[in-house]
């Protein structure tokens, strides 16, 4: 298997259980959070779409983030479903680029963000893009516990 097929299984398979658990959610938790500096729960969900947008943006631009305005800027939060449907493109546009990168590409460029001082290979930066995700997940299943709530089965 080459290395962007396990990192893009990787994304598919992390995103899966994201949206096993996202689904989980009652709906009149969404709004939950655990104290007022937190996120809630809806709005992790939407930190979680939206920073893969923005880690794609600074991907394409090999670091540079540059006058970058969020397509979720101003969006209303209104449930788990629509935050899906209104990332799916954005999600569509990041895979094909990633079916379309070489084993060189993952090695050979390099992703230098100046503003926070950090310079990554592609292949890790892809793979740390996940494990954002991943911690996140793992954030929300910590809020259902706290809610008493069943939660989704994330490991299978």
């Amino acid at each position: 298997m080459e290395s962007k097929s396990i990192i893009l299984l990787n994304f598919k398979e992390t995103r899966r259980r994201s949206i096993n658990l996202w689904k989980g959610i009652p709906s009149e938790h969404l709004h939950w959070k655990p104290d007022a500096k937190a996120l809630s729960c809806i709005e992790m969900v939407r930190h979680v779409l939206e920073a893969e947008h923005l880690f794609h943006t600074i991907i394409k631009n090999r670091g540079n983030l540059g006058d970058y305005v969020s397509p979720w800027k101003d969006l209303d939060y209104i449930d788990v479903d629509y935050e899906l449907q209104f990332a799916e493109a954005y999600q569509v546009e990041l895979y094909t680029m990633i079916t379309q990168l070489s084993e060189n590409d993952l090695k050979d460029i390099v992703i230098h963000r100046e503003e926070v001082n950090q310079v990554k290979l592609l292949g890790d930066y892809l793979n740390r893009m996940v494990y954002h995700e991943a911690v996140h997940t793992g954030q929300l299943l910590s809020y259902l516990r706290t809610l008493g709530i069943k939660r989704p089965q994330v490991w299978d």
